[in-house]
């Protein structure tokens, strides 16, 4: 598609969608004194502040208050049983969203120099964008529109008003029986955070295991807390139709060549988010999407229309809060100044977290992936239930399991499950993108008594499978003369 080009621009660059990608595509462009234009049709903050991380996060702190009293016992504290007040957990999601708003706000932007406009964005050409009825000129574009909960096309669903992550947070009754499609990250932490403060929950999973994209041994240990706090965990389950017979709902599923009816009350759908890629212009312009749908770029976070930018969800691969930011980032400084210089955005080193309890934290490659690609690989595991810390917590459960070239050690990449694993990953991060590997993690002196210190014994670990045998030969022929 042939396109005139504008002459001469408004504005350097022209951001549409206010999340955690636009945000920071913005501050970069206006810390950097470019004229800059950040468009947002809802919310600023985008499903991150509003109904992503921040909720969730707080909605799973209030769990685990709830299951810490539970086991008072276990810590000689003698409590009356809890009551769970469903509706004050709910405004206090609210009002920690509104505590955090204030980061993400029009008026902060605006502090800061960016120009702020409330409405929908619609690309009319490369160069201009149409919002409130103006046409707005610009060198460059970034999109950052993020995604959306994907809904699968079950029979009947359409009969009730299901609740996803976007409508959860405005529910004030809590679900007696609640079904949660889906086994990955936000399923996992979702049922169990629901599970403890009182829901009967069902959580179903098309695949064979939750958290398939794990560590097979780490998606066990996590099951069987699911099942040890009452969640019923049904695998191989797939969501054929919703039946409502006046006030009965029910799922029906197939497992293999078997009808399974499950009652509800409501029913969570988490089993993934899908691009919020059409309906502002990139269809018309021809913008390349990939089956997915999320934008198609190159190394450079440039669309098929080399001024066109996307990062965040909206252009994947990664739908994580800091990789929208990373990809931010360089989606701004190629926007900018990509004719004089360019940079290739870097995913080498991309960890990510999933916050049930226990945590699992990972970054690199885990064993089945190492195994996929066929890599000679050594694994290295400590067991956290061995830690002082771990001990005194009473959360003596997990492992720190690191995969180091064979016969190296560099570091492939890293599982951790347990307390505090989002925490303690931090450190393989660093490693891996500074290129220092088990040996100097095993000379980092790490606090007495800290979950920490499972990185320094699991590199002791590593040490001790990879003792340079005939030296230690010769030390012990040394020792024995010595004695002599």
């Amino acid at each position: 598609m042939m396109f005139n080009k504008v002459k001469k621009f408004d504005r350097n660059l022209i951001v549409i969608g206010g999340g955690s990608a636009g945000l920071v595509s913005a501050l970069i462009a206006a810390t950097l004194n470019a004229k800059v234009t950040l468009i947002e049709k809802h919310k600023m903050g985008g499903d991150c502040l509003n109904t992503g991380c921040v909720p969730s996060k707080a909605l799973i702190k209030s769990a685990k208050v709830a299951s810490l009293i539970k086991r008072a016992n276990e810590f000689g504290i003698n409590v009356p049983a809890s009551n769970i007040n469903f509706p004050a957990v709910m405004k206090r999601i609210q009002s920690i969203i509104l505590k955090i708003e204030p980061h993400d706000s029009v008026e902060r932007l605006e502090n800061l120099g960016v120009e702020c406009i409330k409405g929908e964005a619609k690309i009319i050409s490369p160069w201009s964008v149409e919002t409130n009825g103006k046409i707005l000129s610009t060198r460059s574009i970034i999109v950052a529109t993020g995604a959306q909960p994907f809904v699968p096309n079950i029979k009947g669903i359409d009969q009730l008003e299901y609740l996803t992550s976007d409508n959860l947070w405005d529910i004030r009754e809590l679900p007696k029986r609640l079904i949660v499609l889906g086994g990955g990250p936000v399923g996992c932490e979702l049922s169990q955070a629901f599970a403890r403060l009182g829901s009967q929950v069902t959580q179903i999973e098309i695949l064979s295991r939750i958290m398939i994209k794990e560590d097979n041994e780490v998606a066990s240990l996590l099951t069987k807390k699911f099942e040890d706090e009452g969640i019923d965990i049904r695998t191989d389950h797939v969501a054929k139709e919703i039946v409502i017979e006046g006030n009965k709902k029910k799922l029906i599923c197939e497992k293999q060549s078997e009808t399974i009816e499950i009652q509800f009350d409501e029913i969570l759908i988490a089993i993934g988010r899908t691009a919020n890629s059409n309906g502002f212009g990139l269809e018309e312009l021809g913008v390349k999407l990939n089956p997915n749908k999320t934008v198609h770029v190159n190394e450079k976070l440039q669309s098929s229309i080399s001024n066109i930018y996307a990062c965040g969800d909206v252009a994947g691969p990664y739908q994580l809060t800091h990789t929208a930011s990373h990809q931010a980032w360089h989606a701004t400084v190629n926007a900018l100044f990509g004719k004089l210089k360019s940079f290739k955005v870097d995913y080498s080193v991309i960890p990510w977290a999933t916050f049930t309890d226990p945590e699992i934290a990972r970054v690199g490659l885990n064993e089945q992936e190492a195994k996929e690609r066929g890599l000679s690989y050594d694994v290295t595991s400590y067991g956290i239930d061995d830690l002082d810390r771990a001990i005194t917590e009473g959360e003596e459960h997990g492992i720190v399991k690191v995969l180091t070239v064979s016969g190296k050690d560099r570091i492939l990449g890293v599982t951790i499950i347990g307390n505090n694993a989002g925490e303690l990953i931090t450190e393989y991060i660093s490693a891996m993108k500074h290129d220092f590997g088990m040996n100097k993690i095993l000379s980092t002196i790490h606090i007495y008594p800290t979950f920490s210190e499972a990185n320094k014994f699991v590199a002791g670990a590593w040490k001790k499978a990879n003792a340079p045998k005939k030296l230690l030969k010769l030390v012990t022929k040394y020792h024995r003369w010595m004695r002599s």
